[in-house]
């Protein structure tokens, strides 16, 4: 909602700007979408080393 109340502004204050960041905003998501999905992996890796190294302290109930 904050996103679309600011583009609001932009478009009120410069049209061109705001329809060019319109247009834009599918591309650079897709752009975007190979680091999101890289970054999601890392931490899927990092939450099952983590979750390795803290079994035996689970299975012994300590926190």
């Amino acid at each position: 909602m904050l996103t679309f109340l600011l583009w609001i502004i932009l478009f009120i204050i410069c049209w061109p700007i705001a329809t060019l960041a319109l247009i834009l905003y599918p591309f650079v998501w897709l752009l975007l979408l190979p680091f999101r999905l890289l970054g999601f992996a890392v931490e899927l890796s990092f939450d099952l080393v983590r979750n390795i190294f803290m079994l035996p302290f689970r299975l012994l109930g300590v926190k």
